[in-house]
């Protein structure tokens, strides 16, 4: 009888460790694809609901609800209707995970994965968000009848991808975002507000800033933006605001009774859009309380809600009618 081969128990042993460590390279690929999806960074941070009460929600990064809000306020900005907002947001999900990312295929690139090569901008243009968004929306806007078509058909006329079917799943999430940062759906967004590291730009100019990036020098003048107290030095160049200074607290106010602005909005959805758009900017702003129309959101709090907002007398911000109140850690 001829003796058992020597090298069976090294093949197998080989085969072993050749099918281990495939299942580990299958781990770290799916944590990958996970954390691209998602935006990575842990817990979510931040949470919008739908006003219907049926349960519906989606949770993302600071990260992520930063870029969505910049998108929404370029959008209501150029007068384009929530659904392009919601076109958009979904395009940016499915395109980036609402991430300002500096890779993609060939020179793709940031929230919409546009390319240098094919005229969507030269590279520090796309990177910012505010000129991606807005390049996508001017493209999205020759789109005959766009708010007509499925939003997955009136992505791919903008994107022209080659995966044209993958923009419905985000529909969902997409139009809770769109809703909440467009000021239509009112108190359902909220944030945990914990600050972001490694950002150095915080205090009343960091949020003026930021309001001129995302809405323009032109919106806020209508609103007439200011920070009360002493003056503050306008931002490079500078912008066609009113801005004063006392403390750390910026007041937005919002035009009262039926003026509306770019997008036919009235007064409830402009202001709503400005205090949410705070809250999603919290963690890189440093953003501690935001208050408008009655009702509070605080950084920190143990589950984040807007509630009844407190008095000036008793440790909250004083209310002013009609205003956005946004207080920032300096």
């Amino acid at each position: 009888m001829p003796e058992p081969s020597p090298t069976r128990p090294k093949r197998r042993g080989r085969l072993f460790r050749y099918t281990a460590a495939l299942l580990v390279l299958c781990g770290v690929a799916a944590y990958l694809v996970v954390q691209y999806v998602t935006g990575g960074g842990g817990a979510r941070g931040c949470k919008v609901v739908s006003d219907a009460g049926d349960g519906t929600s989606y949770e993302f990064t600071p990260e992520q609800a930063s870029n969505a809000a910049t998108i929404a306020a370029v959008g209501t900005g150029r007068g384009m209707p929530e659904r392009a907002v919601t076109i958009a947001l979904a395009t940016a999900i499915q395109e980036s995970g609402l991430r300002n990312i500096q890779h993609g295929d060939r020179d793709s690139l940031g929230l919409f994965q546009q390319r240098p090569s094919q005229g969507w901008g030269t590279q520090q243009q796309i990177l910012d968000p505010a000129y991606a968004a807005g390049i996508f929306y001017a493209h999205l806007a020759r789109v005959p009848n766009y708010t007509e078509l499925p939003l997955t058909d009136a992505a791919q006329r903008v994107q022209l991808s080659g995966y044209p079917e993958a923009y419905a799943k985000h529909e969902s999430d997409a139009t809770l975002l769109a809703a909440a940062l467009t000021g239509n759906a009112a108190a359902t967004l909220t944030c945990d507000g914990r600050p972001q590291p490694g950002v150095s730009a915080t205090g009343p100019d960091a949020v003026r800033s930021a309001l001129v990036r995302d809405f323009g020098r032109d919106a806020l003048q209508e609103t007439g933006a200011q920070v009360d107290g002493v003056p503050v030095p306008s931002p490079s160049p500078a912008p066609s605001v009113t801005a004063t200074a006392q403390g750390s607290t910026v007041t937005v106010p919002v035009p009262q009774g039926g003026r509306t602005d770019a997008s036919g909005r009235g007064e409830r959805q402009r202001g709503w859009q400005l205090a949410q758009w705070a809250v999603a900017n919290s963690s890189a702003l440093h953003v501690q309380r935001v208050s408008y129309a009655g009702r509070e959101w605080s950084a920190g709090s143990s589950d984040s809600r807007w509630k009844p907002a407190a008095s000036a007398g008793s440790g909250g911000v004083e209310q002013s009618p009609g205003a956005v109140r946004i207080m920032t850690g300096q």
